[in-house]
């Protein structure tokens, strides 16, 4: 398997995390379709918290893809960038409360909810360590002339941009596909009541998690 293959199948594994994660918002969905008893009032909840979660991805991604515009620094962007993502999971092992923000937000406001519930948990910074590997895998020139050489490392610099919202993309469709299937599991065969029984707290799962992408962005980076 190519290294670039490993970063997207990770992607769509942590969209996947993501998804599965009650935090990102699916207990919601589950309630609006036991509230209006209707299966499909399950997913169409989804839809308004995936386009929130898809706008917190790009919001954390594409700032990083327009600094590796400046090619020779690169190497310290992506480095800088894993340290980033393994201090704030540091501090969320420390402190993982949830802003209270969140609970002050309209129901009608899902979108609004799931990008500052993804922003505040930082599951668009666990992202970066893996845009960045793609970012930085290099096409090399035919011929080997200077002139070429120069024209593709100006389409990588502007193509980063691209890579930021495809990755975004993609990892928002693993993460609508993940909590489709855990809301819908609840909301069809085991109950809200499974779920405050059976689940156990992921917030420092979710830390360590960010530490792990974070180490893996400073290792790819060396």
């Amino acid at each position: 398997m190519s290294s670039t293959t490993a970063l997207w199948l990770s992607i769509v594994a942590i969209g996947a995390w993501h998804g599965l994660n009650p935090a990102m918002g699916w207990p919601l969905a589950v309630a609006n379709g036991l509230t209006e008893r209707r299966g499909r009032a399950v997913f169409a909840t989804l839809l308004p918290l995936g386009a929130g979660h898809l706008a917190a991805m790009a919001v954390a991604l594409v700032p990083f893809s327009w600094l590796l515009g400046y090619l020779s620094w690169r190497h310290a962007i992506q480095l800088a960038a894993g340290a980033l993502v393994v201090l704030y999971g540091v501090y969320k092992l420390v402190q993982p409360r949830h802003p209270r923000a969140l609970a002050r937000i309209r129901p009608t406001q899902l979108a609004w909810w799931s990008f500052l519930a993804a922003s505040a948990h930082g599951a668009g910074l666990m992202l970066v360590p893996f845009m960045l590997g793609l970012c930085a895998q290099e096409p090399h020139a035919p011929g080997g002339l200077a002139a070429a050489h120069a024209t593709v490392m100006d389409q990588l610099a502007r193509s980063s941009v691209g890579i930021a919202l495809a990755v975004a993309a993609l990892h928002t469709l693993a993460t609508l596909l993940a909590a489709a299937i855990a809301a819908w599991a609840v909301y069809r065969y085991l109950g809200l009541s499974y779920v405050s029984r059976a689940w156990f707290n992921l917030d420092r799962v979710w830390a360590g998690s960010l530490v792990v992408a974070g180490a893996a962005g400073i290792v790819g980076a060396l």
